[in-house]
């Protein structure tokens, strides 16, 4: 069993770029590089050497550091096998059902289709880490781009199911706008109502808002609750509609919020 040290890069407007160090082996994977710069700033004042870049999707804002962090460090790229054409650098591919070893960090591995049709997430359950991209946010979820309604409902239950005390190191700092939308639909959610007085705290203080607990997201997040009869009575749908179609309800009243 390793925990692994983890450090938050804002960059961008609102993206997060992670760092994973491993202390026993030394090694330490960088998560959705948008850019370079910063990334190698932190490497070089930490002391530590980057052995493995970890994509979540192909989006620019996720992998344009790729390039730059694998010729200045010669990390190891690893990415979507169903995506491996647009993950700039790839090296390793690896898809659902396979473990990531990072140095003695091991790692399981989702396909999250839905925002994209190849979005991965990597779980290192001894750490109680998730690294999400673009899936599921605080108080959110990414937007359907490429894949269904269906797919990323399922992409979102299956994270759903993991420990209660799981981090969730989302790729982007959405939460106060996502609380917005959220509140709309479940005025009466006392947890929904704490988060969102918390959100505005961190923001007050230039704080993140990431990461997020599973067990609070079950609990404030409606994308996570679309197979609840309150949740599809918020969005005119009847008690038994299908999770999915409210799912997709939801997803269409955020976009245009």
């Amino acid at each position: 069993m390793s925990h692994l040290t983890i450090e938050q890069i804002a960059v961008l407007s609102d993206n997060y770029i992670h760092l994973l160090h491993e202390p026993e082996s030394g090694a330490t994977a960088v998560v959705d590089p948008a850019v370079a710069p910063p990334v190698l700033e932190l490497l070089a004042a930490k002391g530590w050497g980057l052995t493995h870049i970890l994509c979540t999707h192909h989006h620019g804002d996720h992998t344009g550091g790729n390039l730059d962090l694998k010729k200045a460090t010669g990390a190891q790229v690893v990415g979507a096998r169903k995506d491996a054409e647009r993950i700039p650098g790839i090296d390793l591919e690896v898809g659902e059902g396979d473990t990531f070893l990072l140095g003695h960090a091991a790692a399981m591995v989702f396909e999250t289709p839905g925002h994209t049709s190849g979005h991965i997430a990597f779980w290192f359950p001894d750490s109680a880490a998730l690294f999400c991209g673009d899936t599921l946010f605080s108080l959110g979820c990414g937007r359907l781009f490429e894949g269904t309604a269906d797919q990323m409902w399922a992409s979102l239950a299956k994270l759903r199911d993991l420990p209660d005390h799981t981090n969730i190191y989302c790729a982007h700092e959405y939460t106060a706008a996502n609380g917005r939308f959220a509140k709309v639909l479940d005025r009466d959610n006392p947890a929904l109502k704490a988060r969102i007085e918390q959100v505005a705290r961190l923001n007050a203080q230039g704080r993140s808002s990431i990461p997020t607990t599973m067990e609070d997201e079950r609990a404030t997040n409606p994308f996570l609750r679309a197979d609840r009869a309150d949740i599809a009575q918020a969005v005119g749908l009847p008690p038994g509609t299908p999770p999915a179609q409210v799912f997709a309800e939801l997803r269409r009243r955020k976009d245009v919020f």
